[in-house]
């Protein structure tokens, strides 16, 4: 017997499954809107969610990875009352189990559920053996960042090419790393080749290595990256900027695992696992002739792809301590704060260079700071304190007819006393006027997200409403 939520505004379609999912021997609840969906998940322990897609308050698989994250960890089977290839092909990749059409769904059900609590079952066996995954360098808790590290672990697991995608500054070399340190060939080496740094003229050497005399100035025989990492890992970073003609020269080493240096006669052969990743969109350079697909099929036995920092700003907080605290070792120096103006700041920044750039911002904002025990928004770089600047004078705010202070009738408040009541009155309109939408109040209050919650709950305002990004 399991728990199921229906979340679905058809009533009566709601009803018969309810009924049917009774009869089968299961308890089952439904939900009309998505935001009484979000409430019974987070405070039930169901086993598995069928979410409609259009819903009257917003969109079913927007709010997907919202029931995905409840502490039950419910299996997610996605309802529709037409076809559509976009919206199946976006469930799948944001976790949904299944993806059933309404006018089949009564008929279609049973084979999905039955195998999605039989996936449970199975998973609750295992779920007692630890794994220990080696990530010390890779910082945050964010659920985007949690589900990369749920693949990190199946990658390094395998010994199947795998192939990083995202944008620049993602972190794509630290979760190669990652992948070796946490395979089974970690006491072996990690070769790390740049693909966009090598003249086209010299990859081939560096890669497969040459012996003496293969070319002008060759005076001595030298090992390829390839050979150095028998036993290993190969990390080709930026592969997209491979030249083609050596595209079809790494395709048969990939295959073969056998190469020849530039200038032998005879093969060497070389026992590498290999990781390989890019910011480009390869799909459409292949699909222009500009990447070999068949290369492409071979590196993506697995693909792993990085979020961009923008989308898990969870995490922009530790990532900023963890960096300032690392300068600080560096120093040698007693560990600075961090006020919450800066954090504020950091977390309304768009970071078009995601961690990489907050890295570097970390490193400017700790050499204004250095002679100083705390470190403020005014320690950022002036590119990133003027687009705060512009964008807080750009921003519409909603007029607010602040109260008086209540002290006509009586004694002058403390400064405290009257600061909590007009906060107090702040917050409580900013909740009603925006429905206790959090996204929406941290928009016009320009505070961040984690402050909001702290205040809410320090004035015991709410609940809010938990919508999707």
């Amino acid at each position: 017997m399991a728990e199921i939520l229906i979340v679905d505004d058809d009533i009566m379609l709601a009803e018969m499954l309810t009924g049917y999912l009774q009869r089968a021997g299961h308890r089952a609840a439904s939900a009309a809107t998505l935001a009484t969906g979000l409430d019974m998940a987070a405070g039930g322990h169901y086993e598995v969610i069928f979410l409609d897609v259009q819903m009257p308050d917003g969109n079913g698989l927007a709010a997907l990875p919202r029931f995905a994250e409840v502490v039950s960890g419910p299996e997610i089977i996605i309802m529709t009352g037409s076809g559509d290839p976009d919206g199946a092909e976006k469930a799948i990749q944001s976790g949904a189990w299944s993806y059933l059409e309404k006018p089949h769904v009564l008929r279609d059900l049973l084979l999905p559920l039955t195998r999605a609590l039989q996936y449970r079952e199975e998973r609750k066996k295992i779920s007692h053996i630890p794994v220990a995954l080696k990530r010390d360098a890779i910082i945050g808790r964010s659920p985007a960042l949690l589900q990369c590290l749920d693949q990190l672990a199946t990658a390094a697991a395998s010994e199947a090419s795998v192939l990083l995608t995202g944008e620049t500054g993602t972190g794509k070399e630290l979760f190669a790393r990652a992948i070796h340190d946490n395979s089974n060939r970690a006491d072996r080496a990690f070769v790390v080749v740049d693909c966009a740094s090598l003249p086209e003229t010299l990859i081939e050497s560096t890669l497969f290595g040459h012996i003496k005399g293969a070319f002008t100035h060759a005076d001595r025989t030298t090992s390829g990256l390839i050979k150095t990492a028998h036993g290993g890992t190969l990390f080709l970073d930026e592969v997209g900027e491979l030249p083609e003609r050596v595209q079809k020269t790494f395709l048969r080493v990939l295959q073969e695992h056998r190469f020849r240096p530039v200038g032998a006669t005879r093969e060497e052969h070389s026992d590498f696992r290999l990781v390989a990743a890019t910011n480009r969109d390869l799909d459409w350079l292949a699909s222009r002739g500009l990447f070999r697909s068949d290369l492409l099929y071979r590196l993506r036995s697995l693909t792993l792809h990085l979020p961009p920092l923008r989308e898990r700003k969870e995490d922009i907080r530790p990532l900023a301590r963890h960096f300032l605290n690392r300068l600080c070792d560096r120093a040698r120096i007693d560990s600075k704060g961090i006020a919450d103006e800066l954090f504020e700041s950091l977390l309304i920044h768009d970071w078009p260079g995601n961690v990489r750039e907050l890295q570097q911002t970390m490193e400017q904002v700790f050499a204004n700071g250095i002679h100083l025990p705390t470190v403020f928004a005014y320690h950022l770089p002036d590119h990133i304190r003027v687009r705060m600047a512009v964008a807080a004078l750009k921003e519409p705010s909603p007029v607010i007819a602040f109260r008086g202070p209540t002290m006509q009738n009586g004694p002058l408040p403390t400064w405290k006393d009257f600061r909590t009541e007009q906060e107090q009155f702040y917050l409580r309109y900013l909740h009603g006027i925006t429905c206790g939408d959090i996204k929406e109040m941290c928009r016009l209050s320009g505070l961040s997200r984690a402050r909001l919650y702290q205040l809410l709950s320090l004035h015991r305002i709410g609940p809010a409403r938990h919508l999707p990004d």
